[in-house]
């Protein structure tokens, strides 16, 4: 669609406020380009890439050798997606100790880790023979406060139970 500088109805004379190029009027668009002192050729990069978003705009060879149009100062634009890394793990264990109940050890992997009945009965006993079992495995801090919660509980049952988490 080509739009008349001049308007011709009244939707074309009433001005958009903030004044904004629009896709589908290329008088809009230049007369934008001239005002921010840009070329016809930026404004093709820009318009391609709101068109496929996540997609790459390379650069011209002319730009990519330093060649570029020094006259008007256009740079490329260069959409990247951003990467995330993933947490560092943590191994949260149960250690054995002569004194504490089996049963408060249940109800401490039911209560803080929100295990089934059969699994913290598995992990208990797995703690019990081999002196340390496997709670759970979780990122830094969630593994921190599980480790506070277990020994807040035992401590404010006056059981000697330990918690520790590693590095997995």
């Amino acid at each position: 669609m080509v739009c008349n500088p001049r308007p011709s109805c009244a939707h074309d004379a009433v001005p958009t406020w903030p004044l904004t190029a629009r896709k589908n009027c290329l008088h809009n668009g230049l007369t934008m380009l001239r005002r921010l002192n840009r070329s016809p050729a930026f404004l093709n990069d820009t318009l391609q890439a709101d068109n496929h978003p996540g997609r790459r705009v390379r650069a011209s060879r002319a730009d990519r050798e330093g060649g570029g149009d020094s006259k008007t100062g256009a740079s490329t634009i260069t959409k990247t997606k951003p990467r995330t890394q993933r947490p560092n793990l943590y191994r949260v264990l149960l250690l054995n100790d002569d004194y504490t109940p089996m049963e408060f050890v249940v109800l401490v992997l039911q209560d803080v880790f929100n295990k089934s009945r059969e699994d913290a009965m598995r992990i208990m006993l797995h703690v019990h023979t081999k002196g340390v079992g496997e709670c759970g495995i979780y990122p830094y801090e969630v593994a921190e406060t599980k480790v506070t919660r277990v020994m807040d509980t035992a401590r404010k049952n006056q059981h000697p139970l330990q918690c520790v988490m590693e590095k997995k």
